[in-house]
């Protein structure tokens, strides 16, 4: 499959968030949203990035944007991460991996010399449209919404 370009479509999906509730990309037709991909809750590099859209989320709502973020993680992890940090947006648990392979980010990974799939921490700004604005490939964990903000604003 391609990888998704600027102009593209965004996949559409459903998936559970950490209350169990259905989130689909469609429910947020007519809005701006920050797409983000990371590899694991409660991890320092995702932990950061989440932290920074946690205390940036009033003013990218102010700006008309939704943040979700996606992991594999499962519903009982993510809700441990959201209380643990007070994140005011939905994480998407991703057990089956179908958001991950539809946008890309379910990849080859190396580490110490072995290979290994995981995935990519990648960040897509959707249209109002739904169509795919901007990919953010090399995320700055700590500074992840002044990076949304500085290509969008």
């Amino acid at each position: 499959m391609a990888a998704l370009q600027v102009g593209d479509l965004a996949p559409a999906f459903t998936a559970k968030n950490q209350n169990g509730e259905s989130v689909s990309l469609s429910d947020f037709a007519g809005k701006k949203v920050v797409l983000y991909f990371y590899p694991k809750d409660d991890t320092p590099g995702c932990t950061a990035e989440a932290c920074s859209f946690r205390d940036n989320y009033q003013s990218l709502m102010g700006k008309g944007f939704e943040v979700i973020g996606v992991s594999t993680d499962d519903e009982k992890s993510h809700t441990k991460f959201v209380n643990k940090y007070q994140l005011p947006f939905n994480l998407l648990a991703d057990t089956d991996k179908q958001i991950m392979e539809a946008y890309g980010v379910w990849v080859e990974k190396s580490m110490y010399g072995k290979t290994y799939m995981g995935t990519a921490r990648k960040t897509f700004i959707i249209d109002e449209n739904g169509k795919i604005a901007t990919i953010i490939d090399k995320v700055d964990t700590k500074n992840a919404t002044q990076q949304v903000l500085g290509l969008v604003g």
